[in-house]
């Protein structure tokens, strides 16, 4: 068996792996547990009940959280020339479009979200060898190809997440820092998982949220009890 880590061997006498939790209690307890130094990131994992290799049964969506993401969100619009100044006001790190074109080609991605407006796609599209592997591809659907990049980048900027099931059916989002107060975080949860039902496939059976668990960068995961969010 592996031997444990100090601070994780710490961290287990505080609360027992295999309970369920309330979601307020959890959210306390990774507190509780968390060592790090710097402000670690408040992680959701999300198992659904779907299978992803459908299409019917994809969720993919976007919440907004009420207290933010705690991150600071480097955002690069790519537009035309008369969008620029709007972009910028709005709050974006860089805006423009053939100048940055040719950056993203060199192989610069020192950026977390691009939008973009459906004009500039033909040249946007071209750099998804780039922007693919990386995420960073804007998409109708999470709201990053838009007419309004103004509005796009103050939604992004205040705390807009986009997320989606992976190819086994679970969701892994940040819901905050651990800097933010406990009730913080559990309203920034419930925010995502109201969307996250919303978005519940029709042709999705049985139980839809299978197990729910938090934690931060670096702690062990804490489940809660799913029972509120069936």
């Amino acid at each position: 068996m592996a031997k444990l880590s100090k601070n994780r061997k710490a961290a287990l006498e505080k609360y027992n792996l295999e309970e369920l939790y309330s979601l307020d209690k959890a959210a306390a307890i990774v507190k509780d547990i968390t060592t790090t130094k710097f402000d670690a990131s408040f992680d959701v994992d999300v198992r659904l009940g779907v299978d992803p290799r459908k299409a019917n049964q994809m969720v993919r969506g976007i919440a907004t959280l009420p207290h933010g993401t705690g991150k600071e969100v480097k955002v690069l619009v790519l537009c035309t020339p008369d969008k620029v100044q709007d972009a910028l006001d709005a709050g974006a790190d860089f805006a423009g479009l053939d100048e940055y074109v040719e950056k993203i080609k060199g192989g610069w991605t020192d950026i977390d979200v691009i939008i973009t407006m459906p004009a500039c796609m033909g040249k946007v599209g071209a750099l998804g060898r780039v922007l693919g592997p990386r995420g960073l591809m804007p998409n109708p659907k999470a709201g990053t190809v838009t007419m309004d990049v103004a509005k796009a980048v103050t939604e992004v900027k205040s705390g807009k997440i986009d997320f989606k099931v992976d190819k086994y059916g679970i969701i892994h989002a940040s819901a905050g820092k651990m800097s933010f107060e406990a009730d913080k975080l559990v309203d920034n949860v419930n925010e995502l998982m109201s969307v996250i039902n919303k978005l519940k496939p029709s042709a999705a059976k049985g139980t839809y949220v299978k197990s729910l668990t938090v934690s931060s960068t670096q702690s062990p995961g804490v489940k809660i009890d799913t029972k509120s969010f069936n």
